[in-house]
């Protein structure tokens, strides 16, 4: 009975003993809850970030300001209710540090609530609609938004001979604010919008559009579609014979997608394009990163997503280095604000106020080299602010 005891006695010293060293081990892990669609029309998106992320965290270690950094993928297949319902478990359940990702601007609208009332850093790396920082005090982008590559668009091509154009983009938040911010721009340079044509986000048929687009002969088409997407519409531009009846195809850079654009084929020569990254850039960092990510993803070229979710990565990297591993989401905020870093895109600022990126812009033409077609630049504006919040 007393050896029974002792057994007993000393089962529960070493789980007392134990408790405190779970909990100092708990302390000494910083998770960061990735949310991305891993399957589904977006895949491409969440294949890039995560693939980049990955790469960031082999190149710099997994270990910062003594804590044990691990990444927890999510897919949420670009659904909002699931985002929602993934950012709440990662939150409350995985008690992660920060959450980050958010292929579209839905499902960076469905997390914003859990992040303010949690003080957790939502970090976007993808979703693009200009508005998205507003919806939480705690959300900081690393992507890009709409209304900064659109209005490049907008100046660059009155001034190249195109007089007329209908849009045509991807019914929701940053295909609204695509042909708004482009329109605007191109009107007051003196072009003309002949029509604004929106296709359904979900399983869209470019077909009846491209159809009207034909009908109304415009020197160009304007055309925004989320990422992944882009090769639908080149081909069914193509075989519509649109370049032979002399419309000119411009875009934002999500159409010439780096990870899809060899599909393309030579239909895509020509085909210019305003974005913030190119893996043609040609820039030291962005050589070796590109050389880094074809390497680790078998021979993958990274895209803008890709881009996104690395400096994302730098960015909480560099929060948790400055606040030592302490202080909480405030902290981790307050040191993610202002940070200036050379990126694979060139000079990059998370605007201390805004909470967005500020960056290079650039014009892009689609040209062939060593084989390969690529997104070449030719023209850059510089440190470009998101015009939605330049007022």
């Amino acid at each position: 009975m007393q050896r029974r005891h002792l057994i007993h006695a000393v089962g529960l010293t070493a789980v007392a003993l134990a408790l405190p060293l779970a909990a100092q081990a708990q302390d000494n892990v910083f998770k960061i809850g990735l949310i991305l669609p891993m399957t589904g029309q977006q895949a491409s998106t969440g294949r890039q970030i995560e693939a980049a992320a990955k790469l960031y965290m082999a190149q710099n270690g997994d270990t910062v300001a003594g804590k044990k950094v691990v990444l927890i993928v999510k897919d949420d297949t670009a659904t909002p209710d699931v985002t929602k319902r993934l950012a709440q478990e990662l939150i409350v359940n995985d008690k992660v540090n920060v959450i980050a990702g958010f292929g579209v601007t839905p499902a960076a609208l469905a997390a914003a609530p859990l992040a303010t009332q949690s003080k957790t850093p939502q970090v976007v790396m993808a979703a693009a609609t200009s508005s998205i920082t507003e919806a939480s005090p705690y959300i900081v982008r690393t992507s890009f938004t709409l209304p900064q590559v659109s209005v490049a668009m907008g100046d660059w091509a009155p001034k190249n001979g195109i007089k007329s154009v209908v849009t045509l983009v991807s019914d929701y938040g940053p295909g609204n604010d695509a042909e708004k911010y482009f329109s605007e721009r191109f009107q007051l340079n003196g072009g003309k919008v002949l029509d604004k044509l929106r296709v359904p986000l979900r399983n869209p048929d470019f077909a009846p559009f491209l159809q009207k687009v034909r009908d109304a002969k415009p020197d160009a088409l304007f055309v925004f579609v989320p990422s992944g997407a882009g090769s639908a519409v080149m081909k069914q531009f193509l075989e519509r014979g649109m370049d032979k009846a002399g419309i000119k195809l411009i875009a934002t850079g999500d159409v010439t997608d780096d990870d899809q654009l060899n599909d393309m084929g030579d239909g895509a020569l020509g085909v210019v394009t305003t974005h913030h990254y190119s893996a043609a850039h040609p820039s030291a960092a962005n050589k070796k990163f590109v050389e880094a990510f074809q390497k680790a993803n078998k021979g993958m070229r990274p895209n803008f997503m890709a881009v996104g979710g690395y400096d994302g990565m730098r960015v909480i990297y560099e929060a948790l280095k400055q606040t030592k591993g302490q202080g909480g989401g405030d902290a981790l905020l307050a040191a993610m604000k202002g940070q200036v870093f050379e990126s694979p895109r060139g000079e990059v600022l998370i605007d201390a106020q805004t909470r967005d990126i500020v960056q290079d812009v650039y014009l892009r033409k689609v040209e062939k080299k060593d084989g390969q077609l690529y997104n070449v630049e030719f023209d850059v504006l510089k440190a470009v602010k998101d015009p939605g919040k330049a007022k």
